[in-house]
């Protein structure tokens, strides 16, 4: 059975009810919307194997540059890859719906205490170990492409400016992607 056949067969296995679980999870899961990628990977790659390391860095860097969260192209792409358009509207829909209820109800009751240091203490260790967590996806990300130099260097290229050149995240996408492509079209064309 070759790679495509494989595919297609997991894509018709996938119900719907599936996709709206997986991405109801990750939206339980990750905490501050930057862990939301660390689980999407998680489950979406690791435990249902919907996609492989290689398409989800693809759909990262699609995500970059579509409006919205990030969280959000990855459900329509995961969803859309897996049933179609009817597929993205499940996974949509299983992401959503726990921040439309319970972060809106939080975010009241956050309104009225946010003065309070207890709070502003827990907030910060969460933000601390949602970072951890996104950088450790970052470097997983890079995993398929270990043994290509130009990719080390691009992504050190890109955190840098962004770390240490404090340059918008939109400016930086659009400096360092198209000599990356570039670059990996020459490697490939080389290999050839």
């Amino acid at each position: 059975m070759t790679d495509s056949e494989q595919a297609e067969k997991v894509a018709q296995a996938v119900h719907l009810g599936a996709l709206f679980v997986a991405f109801l999870t990750i939206s339980l899961c990750g905490v501050g919307g930057g862990t939301g990628i660390v689980w999407a990977r998680r489950i979406a790659v690791e435990n249902r194997r919907w996609v492989t390391d290689g398409e989800f860095a693809d759909i990262i860097g699609l995500c970059q540059f579509m409006p919205g969260p990030n969280i959000i192209g990855i459900a329509v792409c995961v969803g859309a890859k897996m049933r179609g358009a009817i597929g993205a509207i499940a996974a949509l829909c299983g992401f959503l719906v726990i921040p439309w209820t319970v972060g809106l109800s939080l975010g009241l009751l956050y309104l009225q205490y946010a003065n309070l240091i207890a709070l502003r203490n827990i907030l910060g260790g969460i933000a601390t170990s949602a970072a951890g967590l996104l950088i450790a996806t970052g470097v997983r990300l890079l995993k398929p492409h270990y043994h290509r130099p130009a990719s080390w260097l691009f992504a050190a290229l890109a955190f840098s400016l962004i770390t240490f050149g404090k340059l918008p995240l939109f400016a930086v996408l659009f400096s360092v992607v198209p000599l990356s492509i570039l670059v990996a079209g020459i490697e490939n064309a080389r290999a050839r």
